[in-house]
């Protein structure tokens, strides 16, 4: 689960869907609420001098601007008006060609064809072809790649004996000419689509120096991206901005507004920065005042309603106090997550019971636990685990007190005060720690916490949230390990029936109720501000703003 990039709503990382034929349109947004902006006369003057640049707000990239390779979501927004895919995501959740004129999948379901469109360049004009495309894949597969892109997934015939230096070449990749790639697959994968669809890689840039087995080369080009998107890079302003100028090259034609720049922002300032005209887009967490406050501008159009995500509290269950699902599950109803989501979004959030956001077509809570607050439930399963109070309130087992250091970015975050009084009142002693989004994001990776406080990516397949939690799963920060789980995760994907999928996710949605490897907390809304001059910009639970960047024009 890579962190979210919320500021742009924008996702971080491209692997979903299922192929054309079979795609089930997720549910609609439901309560959406949209407020046109009646006085443009009100415009900032430092918006009305802008005639050929759109600025977004974006909070904390940490400088890898290539796909596959970042850790942080904020880069996965810096990179996607950069790179293009072969398939993306529309507003409804089904895929799109975008490099791709279109794809054939075999009547087995394990063979797609991609058609590249005619002519396309990357946007220094170098050609791009299928040669690209295997390019990317291969990389994907080298033993040294490290990354949150698990290509292992698509099973891609012979992809495992090449990670494995058993053979030169992936099998089941073939190009058939420049415009035309072929990939075999073992297993039926219900992401497959937009995994082997993904942003593409130039093989003459990135791969001028590639070795089998040493990828460190890349780290030179974190800064110097190159890509085929509607955009291309200029330059990263560190705790700034990032610049970008339209790519003449794009296949879709030269974006209507020349320049783009992503301002890096304090989300703690951005309805400031949106009021006074230095920023033209920012999205933020919904509550009546910063609604009510948008609406009163007279200048922006805001679009209200629910976001495609949810929050967590991670849990280090690699850690001894958590292993026990009893501990697990006294840390849930000890936590008054109803007071957390009051306080925090009021009346635009909702306590969070499975881990997939409520537009999505997977979600289904019938049958699950939803743990309400129950301190003395908590003190029952903490003393069946052996967790008994000491002469000072404070739990111990085996000599040890129960104390759990939890990393959050914000010293306002509502959980801190909440948590600290429900779990002292249960015997645990809560420490916060604050530290910036990069900091918490490498102890994330090292497993170096106990609680930390996160949200996920933009939902694109409800096995996004989830496949984290395998056993076997690089990117699995909980260190979370569930045979039942596995299993259900692996069948989740194995097939393209959305039915047998609807049924494969509730079953697996009340086996991590009851054996629990994080802490849901809460679904969201968001308000989405649009300064009344922008045109073309219509922000979408799947691509955020992404889709929309070479539309935005900038009414004169």
């Amino acid at each position: 689960m890579i962190l979210s990039a919320c500021a742009l709503d924008s996702s971080s990382s491209k692997q979903s869907a299922v192929p054309e034929k079979k795609v089930n349109t997720p549910a609609k947004d439901t309560g959406v609420k949209e407020f046109k902006a009646t006085n443009l006369s009100a415009l900032p003057e430092k918006a009305k001098t802008r005639k050929d640049l759109f600025i977004a707000g974006i909070s904390a990239p940490g400088g890898v601007f290539l796909p596959y390779f970042y850790e942080n979501g904020w880069d996965g927004n810096a990179t996607d008006p950069i790179f293009a895919p072969l398939v993306n995501l529309d507003k409804e959740g089904k895929p799109v060609g975008i490099l791709a004129d279109k794809w054939d999948v075999s009547s087995d379901q394990l063979t797609y064809t991609f058609h590249l469109r005619k002519g396309l360049t990357f946007s220094d004009g170098s050609p791009l072809t299928a040669d690209d495309v295997a390019f990317t894949l291969t990389l994907l597969h080298d033993p040294a790649y490290e990354g949150y892109q698990d290509i292992s997934l698509a099973a891609i015939k012979g992809g495992k004996e090449y990670k494995e230096g058993k053979a030169k070449t992936i099998e089941g990749i073939k190009v058939k000419d420049k415009q035309t790639i072929e990939i075999t697959t073992t297993e039926v994968n219900a992401k497959a689509l937009l995994l082997l669809g993904g942003q593409v890689l130039s093989k003459a840039y990135y791969g001028k120096d590639y070795e089998y087995g040493k990828l460190d080369y890349l780290k030179d080009l974190y800064s110097k991206p190159l890509g085929a998107g509607p955009y291309k890079f200029i330059k990263y302003v560190p705790g700034q901005e990032i610049r970008y100028e339209a790519n003449e090259h794009y296949y879709a034609g030269k974006p209507k507004t020349k320049n783009l720049i992503f301002k890096v922002i304090d989300t703690s300032t951005s309805l400031q920065l949106f009021e006074t005209g230095e920023l033209d887009y920012a999205s933020f967490s919904a509550d009546d005042d910063t609604v009510g406050q948008l609406q009163s501008l007279g200048f922006a159009n805001v679009r209200v309603g629910p976001v495609n995500d949810f929050g967590l509290i991670y849990v280090n269950n690699s850690r001894p106090q958590f292993k026990d699902k009893e501990v697990r599950q006294a840390l849930i109803y000890g936590l008054d997550r109803q007071k957390i989501v009051d306080v925090k979004f009021k009346s635009y959030g909702e306590v969070a019971n499975i881990p997939v956001s409520k537009v999505s077509w997977a979600y289904n809570d019938k049958g699950i636990n939803k743990y309400e607050f129950n301190p003395g439930k908590a003190k029952e399963l903490l003393d069946q685990a052996g967790w008994k109070e000491g002469k000072d309130g404070i739990r111990e087992k085996d000599g040890k007190p129960f104390v759990i250091h939890y990393l959050t970015r914000t010293a306002e975050d509502p959980i801190i005060p909440i948590a600290k009084e429900n779990y002292e009142d249960i015997g645990i002693k809560f420490e916060p720690e604050i530290m910036d989004f990069n900091a918490l994001v490498a102890k994330l990776n090292k497993k170096d916490y106990d609680f930390a406080s996160v949200s996920t990516s933009q939902i694109l397949d409800p096995s996004d949230p989830v496949e984290e939690f395998a056993t076997n799963n690089p990117n699995n920060a909980a260190g979370y390990s569930n045979p039942k789980v596995d299993e259900l995760i692996k069948k989740g994907l194995n097939t393209l029936d959305i039915e047998k999928r609807k049924e494969i996710y509730h079953e697996l949605y009340k086996e991590l109720n009851e054996d629990p490897p994080v802490i849901l907390v809460h679904y969201r809304q968001s308000a989405r501000a649009i300064s009344g001059q922008i045109q073309g910009l219509i922000p979408d639970n799947y691509t955020g703003i992404g889709a929309s960047l070479p539309n935005i024009s900038i009414k004169k």
